[in-house]
């Protein structure tokens, strides 16, 4: 077989496996992240103690509320802007 037929291999090989460990990599990241969130409730009331506030439920679930919205409103625009391209 001809040499640049080789090359031609190993070069679609590479970039097949570069893609393939991309998307099981942001895959994985995405399911552990959905399993274990950054901050939950019970590390928002200690910070908020730590800062010296008492922290009410209400508190708690409006700060919850704000992190969320602003989370699901940046991966929002991603995805707008992942849709225009």
């Amino acid at each position: 077989m001809a040499t640049w037929i080789w090359i031609l291999i190993v070069i679609v090989a590479l970039i097949g496996g570069v893609a393939l460990g991309f998307f099981l990599a942001r895959k994985y990241m995405m399911d552990y992240l959905e399993k274990n969130p950054p901050i939950n409730e019970d590390m928002l009331r200690m910070m908020m103690m730590q800062m010296g506030q008492k922290p009410s439920q209400k508190k708690i679930n409006q700060m919850m509320t704000m992190m969320n919205r602003n989370t699901d409103s940046k991966s929002a625009k991603d995805r707008m802007k992942a849709s225009k391209k």
